[in-house]
């Protein structure tokens, strides 16, 4: 029998509901239960549509006979989060003729979460979107708090909008068909939860390792569970990301800088994913407080151990250029006036806007990191 799914309510100023749990895409009662109108689209991606899309356009059919019901396929990969995927995904509301009481289903990872919600942000201005994250990542960082984005050749997510989802349904059981390095990827953003403002759950993490990689079903609950409630308090504060938001993106500036110098190419296996990106991120940020003076090292060290026995790179890479990737990161949305504006901490739980950061310091840590 399986346990009763987890519920995390995001509150004002637009509140919707996180459901966490095994079979959460089987619940069709609550699926269909998210559609006003009479249109739906299904957007995903070519790994998970197989495993998926049948099964949830079926239900939803039965559910709703009045429905009329498309699904969107993209290639699976960063490198299809694109405005021409996007356009792709516009013209299939179109056909559909969808109306604005419409219901966009992202079933999928990240980039079918932010591609997909992008197209309904933008869509007659604006139509529902439920997120069915189907990635460890996704569950805990794309799917909520309504960041949706595509790339573009000069940076990651440079062209989106805010547009928060009108439900999440986090289904446990769809983690089972992850791919290991896949759910790796998504426990670094679980790890940056307490590296920015919990250290019992940080703590929790390094003793709850090897449950999380060994796919436990009431662990990885938990796990999605905490990391949700932390990433609701603090949008709730901040929908807009003007403040405290921010702080969700530690680790990211680096990490975006070098999933963008390396042309988004994780999926022919020689680039990082975004997770493992983050992962070196954060080990980044935490060097720079340390030789800024902001933290101790003893934390850092701390931090890295506890990527490294989650089988996560921690490392910059061989062959990537500190001046490349430094102007990556003069393109990061939280700069202000020209100014580096980065995440970086006082050690874990601690994380804190830091503005005007040293160029010069930042690339001597870039130069002294590459191979």
């Amino acid at each position: 029998m399986t346990s009763s799914p987890r519920v995390v309510e995001i509150g004002e100023p637009h509140p919707y509901r996180i459901t966490i749990g095994a079979d959460t895409l089987a619940d069709t009662g609550a699926l269909s239960g998210s559609i006003r109108g009479r249109h739906a689209l299904i957007v995903s991606d070519s790994h998970v549509a197989p495993l998926y899309a049948t099964a949830l356009h079926d239900a939803l059919a039965q559910a709703r006979p009045d429905l009329k019901l498309a699904t969107h396929v993209i290639p699976a990969g960063e490198a299809s989060k694109t405005l021409v995927h996007f356009e792709q995904t516009v013209d299939a509301l179109a056909a559909l003729g969808a109306t604005r009481d419409a219901c966009v289903f992202a079933l999928g990872g990240g980039v079918v979460g932010d591609l997909a919600g992008f197209a309904a942000a933008c869509w007659m201005r604006g139509v529902d979107c439920v997120q069915l994250p189907t990635s460890l990542l996704a569950m805990v960082d794309s799917s909520v708090g309504g960041k949706t984005a595509v790339d573009i050749p000069q940076g990651k997510n440079l062209v989106g909008a805010f547009h928060p989802p009108t439900a999440v349904f986090a289904d446990t059981t769809a983690l089972r068909t992850l791919p290991p390095r896949e759910l790796r990827a998504g426990l670094a953003e679980v790890i940056k939860y307490g590296a920015i403002r919990d250290p019992g759950f940080f703590e929790w993490l390094e003793v709850n390792r090897a449950a999380l990689l060994g796919k436990d079903d009431p662990t990885l609950s938990h796990a999605i569970a905490r990391s949700c409630e932390h990433k609701a308090q603090i949008v709730e504060l901040d929908p807009f990301e003007r403040g405290e938001r921010a702080l969700l993106n530690f680790g990211h500036t680096f990490g975006h800088a070098i999933e963008a110098e390396q042309g988004y190419a994780s999926h022919s296996g020689q680039a990082f994913n975004h997770g493992e990106a983050i992962a070196v991120g954060m080990v980044l940020a935490a060097k720079l407080s340390a030789r800024l003076g902001l933290a101790g090292d003893a934390d850092a060290q701390r931090l890295r151990k506890l990527l490294d026995d989650s089988g996560l790179p921690t490392g910059l890479p061989a062959g990537l250029n500190a001046g490349a990737l430094l102007a990556r990161m003069r393109l990061d949305k939280k700069n202000i006036a020209g100014r580096l504006r980065l995440i970086l901490w006082a050690g874990i739980g601690q994380a804190r806007v830091v503005g005007d950061v040293d160029e010069a310091a930042v690339l001597a840590l870039l130069e002294s990191s590459i191979p």
